[in-house]
């Protein structure tokens, strides 16, 4: 049986270490190379072609949940893990619907990360018992009221732009990590204000972290 080879995307390098040593020690796992950002993570998967990348879900400069969308849209044999410490539904939606396989809790067992890579591996998903009761409230919640979330509302360009202002970024700095010109990046700016009916950075900044796009944290 040829080897599972696993990418690693998260921000914290202790993390990323200490799964690393943990996942060297199975059978038939190898780690091929670590992320420290989403924007990373995409670039590694494309290169590298993993059987599974294991994505932390709040990441600075692309968060886990648009690398998910950009991975999964280009190569949908790579199955993507969740990874956060967040059991809130959004959180867990919001990666299930960009094409996640799995999602687990930071603080679960390492045994429970070996078990959800098997199962994505062999086309299952894996969500932590202690979360599985929150997505299917979230389903019925769903089914029984239409919910729009800024991923309904914005393109996921913009949806990186939004996430890039609300970590500081200048116009000029958001071009350069995009490639795209300066006058493009005041036009998202602009569309994403309209849309939100947001126009200061501080409240588009507090709406990115309510929406999980970024974090106090970082």
């Amino acid at each position: 049986m040829s080897s599972i080879k696993i990418l690693l995307a998260d921000d914290h390098k202790i993390t990323r270490e200490g799964l690393r040593s943990l996942l060297e020690k199975q059978q038939n796992v190898e780690v091929v190379a670590e992320a420290k950002d989403g924007r990373t993570a995409v670039s590694l998967a494309h290169e590298l072609m993993p059987d599974v990348v294991i994505m932390d879900v709040s990441m600075p400069d692309l968060n886990g949940v648009q690398a998910t969308r950009q991975i999964v849209g280009r190569l949908p044999n790579v199955k993507i893990i969740g990874l956060s410490m967040h059991s809130d539904s959004l959180f867990v939606t919001e990666m299930l619907k960009s094409g996640a396989s799995g999602y687990l809790l930071k603080d679960c067992a390492f045994e429970e990360l070996t078990q959800a890579i098997h199962a994505v591996v062999a086309g299952n998903t894996y969500l932590s018992p202690s979360i599985s009761g929150v997505v299917v409230n979230d389903y019925l919640h769903r089914l029984a009221k239409v919910d729009l979330t800024e991923s309904d509302v914005l393109t996921d360009r913009e949806i990186e732009v939004l996430q890039l202002i609300a970590e500081g970024n200048s116009t000029k700095q958001i071009a350069l990590k995009l490639h795209i010109s300066v006058k493009t990046v005041e036009t998202h700016r602009r569309q994403i204000m309209n849309k939100l009916d947001i126009y200061t950075i501080a409240e588009l900044t507090k709406y990115a972290i309510r929406k999980g796009l970024t974090s106090l944290e970082k």
